[in-house]
């Protein structure tokens, strides 16, 4: 058992991946804090602002520190607020958060340095300097599909003495992979899935939640999956999975957080606007996620 002296996990439960969404070019504040009310009355346990999906490689720094802000007025302190901090230069992920800190988030996450591809110890450096700067529980971020990188055991393993890293985002779509690091690290590093349709295997495995991307549309359906599955009624929270399935995989049909973001726009929720290299969905999917929707009311 380990012996390092943890901060908590920030939440158990589903945390939704917020979007950001845009209105001729900027940040559309008003639907913005629409989605926050929505995802709170619809009972998620966390809500992730500036991750991938809220497209925040492609916001300056202003608009970042605004939105955040606007995240952080709606919630008014009723779930945690959890700040995306990554980036491929360890500086800058320090400063994100440090800020992050001063703004009251409950945590950080923080997903692996991209696109320089760093050496094992100098990804395991750059956790680590993040980590003493957070001073709030940090969440490591495993997307080896976007980053080029995939963490190892034995890098987790030394991460996770850390006593502010308390949890992993597994995005790799390898199952097994999070049953080792559960199996391996379990005591010293807790496990959020990263995929949508890894709900119940991640929780079947003792992780203790999903950080997901359709609960921006679905957060009610996607809290009450988790609900039932808690309560140990696994059969009724199969079927209820199973019925969003289909909904999920056209959600990741195309780049993420496009089909996301179309499908919010047919409910009033946002615009479907992205900013480039991003673009709407393909009109053939556009069809397939509007008679999906049509299906799921």
């Amino acid at each position: 058992m380990s012996t390092v002296n943890k901060l908590p996990c920030p939440f158990h439960g589903i945390g939704t991946a917020l979007i950001t969404p845009l209105c001729d070019g900027a940040p559309d504040h008003a639907a913005m804090r629409q989605i926050v009310e929505a995802q709170i009355e619809g009972g998620v346990a966390a809500l992730i602002v500036l991750g991938t999906t809220g497209e925040a490689v492609t916001l300056k720094e202003q608009e970042r520190a605004a939105v955040l802000c606007t995240v952080m007025e709606a919630a008014g302190g009723r779930v945690p607020i959890i700040v995306g901090t990554g980036a491929p230069d360890t500086r800058d992920a320090v400063v994100a958060a440090k800020y992050a800190k001063g703004q009251g988030a409950d945590g950080i996450l923080v997903v692996t340095p991209y696109y320089n591809k760093g050496t094992s110890e100098g990804i395991v450096q750059h956790y680590l300097s993040v980590a003493d700067a957070a001073e709030v529980p940090m969440i490591l971020y495993n997307v080896p599909s976007r980053t080029g990188v995939n963490l190892t055991l034995p890098q987790l393993s030394r991460l996770a003495e850390h006593p502010n890293i308390v949890a992993i985002k597994e995005a790799s779509g390898d199952i097994d992979r999070a049953a080792d690091v559960i199996a391996t690290l379990g005591d010293r590093l807790m496990v959020y899935g990263g995929n949508d349709g890894e709900l119940l295997p991640t929780l079947s495995l003792g992780g203790i939640g999903l950080i997901s991307v359709i609960s921006n549309l679905y957060p009610a359906k996607m809290a009450e999956i988790y609900r039932l599955f808690i309560e140990g009624r696994h059969t009724e929270a199969a079927k209820a999975a199973a019925v969003l399935l289909p909904m999920i995989r056209l959600m990741f049909a195309e780049t993420n957080p496009s089909p996301i973001k179309y499908a919010m726009s047919l409910s009033g929720l946002c615009t479907s606007e992205m900013r480039l290299p991003m673009t709407p969905p393909s009109p053939a999917l556009c069809e397939r996620i509007k008679a999906e929707m049509k299906r799921l009311e």
